[in-house]
C-alpha cells in the first residue's frame, strides 16, 4: 500500500463510530473517482431505511427523500438485493435491477427515488458497496454520477474494488459501535412481505396477488415473475388481470401511479 493510501485508510479508521465517517469516505474515494452524490443507508427487512450519511449535496428535494423513506425503498434494487442476502462488495445498480426496472414507472418517476429518478431514469448511474451484517440487514454506501459526465468505467470500478475490504471492515465496525441499536428483533425474519406493502396495497388483494403486485412494482417482467413464483406466464397474466380489476385500473402505469400517489401523501 502506498503512503498516501495508508494515510487515507487511517483517516477512515479514525472516523469509525463518528458522524463524519460518510464524509471521510467521500473525501477518500473522490481522490480516485469523480461522483456527484453519495449516501449511506442501513437497510433491514420490514423497517424504513436509516439514512446514515446524506451526500446528496442538496441535489435531491426533501419530498423525494421522504417518499423514498415512506416506501420507495421497497423498489430499490439495492434494498431488494440486501433482503435476499446478496453477496457483499461493489455492485452496479444495473447488475442488480430486475429485467424491466429501467422502463418501469418507478425508475422514470421524478419524485420517488433519489438516485435513479431525480434526473429521470438512467441519466444517473449508481454503484454501491454492499456490507452484509446479519440476515436481511446490510449497509449500502452508494456513489452516483450523472451519465452526462460518463458512466463509471472499468478502471474506476477496479480502483474502488481495491478499497472494498477496508470499507467493509470500517462500516461493519461503525455498525456495531453506532447503529446496531436501530436493528429490530430477529423475530421478523420469517415474514414474507413488508408491512409498507400491506399499507400501500388495498386489502382486497389475496396474498398471491400481493406478491405479483410487488414483483410488478419492483420492475420484473411477466417471465421473471413466473420464474420467481414458479408459475406459468399465462398464470401471471391472469393474476395481473384480476389485480387490475380489483384496483379499478387498466394498466401497469396506473398501478405505479397508485404507488407513487401513496408515497406523495406524506411527502
Amino acid at each position: 500500500m502506498k503512503i498516501r493510501d495508508s494515510r487515507h485508510a487511517a483517516d477512515i479508521i479514525g472516523a469509525i463510530g463518528t458522524e463524519c465517517l460518510g464524509a471521510r469516505l467521500d473525501a477518500v474515494l473522490r481522490q480516485r473517482v469523480e461522483f456527484d452524490m453519495s449516501c449511506l443507508y442501513l437497510f433491514q427487512f420490514n423497517v424504513a431505511p436509516l439514512l446514515v450519511h446524506n451526500g446528496y449535496n442538496d441535489l435531491v428535494p426533501s419530498p423525494t427523500l421522504s417518499a423514498y423513506a415512506r416506501g420507495g425503498y421497497l423498489l430499490d434494487p439495492f434494498y431488494v438485493a440486501c433482503m435476499n442476502d446478496h453477496p457483499g462488495g461493489l455492485w452496479r445498480m444495473t447488475d442488480l435491477a430486475p429485467d424491466s426496472f429501467f422502463s418501469s414507472g418507478f425508475a422514470i418517476s421524478a419524485d420517488s427515488h433519489p438516485c435513479v429518478s431525480s434526473i429521470h431514469g438512467t441519466r444517473i448511474e449508481e454503484i454501491g458497496f454492499i456490507v452484509p451484517l446479519k440476515p436481511r440487514v446490510a449497509l449500502v454506501y452508494s456513489l452516483m454520477r450523472s451519465l452526462e459526465r460518463g458512466a463509471f468505467e472499468v478502471g474506476e470500478m477496479r480502483s474502488l474494488e481495491a478499497w472494498a475490504p477496508i470499507l467493509s471492515a470500517a462500516l461493519e465496525s461503525h455498525f456495531h459501535l453506532r447503529l446496531e441499536s436501530y436493528c429490530r428483533s430477529s423475530r421478523q425474519r420469517e415474514e414474507l412481505i413488508e408491512d409498507a406493502f400491506l399499507d400501500i396495497l388495498p386489502g382486497q388483494l389475496t396474498e398471491t396477488q400481493r406478491f405479483v403486485t410487488k414483483f410488478i412494482l419492483q420492475g420484473h417482467s411477466n417471465g421473471a415473475i413466473a420464474e420467481q413464483m414458479k408459475i406459468s406466464e399465462g398464470t401471471v397474466r391472469v393474476h395481473k388481470h384480476n389485480i387490475y380489476q380489483k384496483l379499478a385500473i387498466s394498466s401497469q402505469s396506473e398501478l405505479f401511479r397508485l404507488f407513487i400517489d401513496y408515497l406523495a401523501r406524506s411527502a
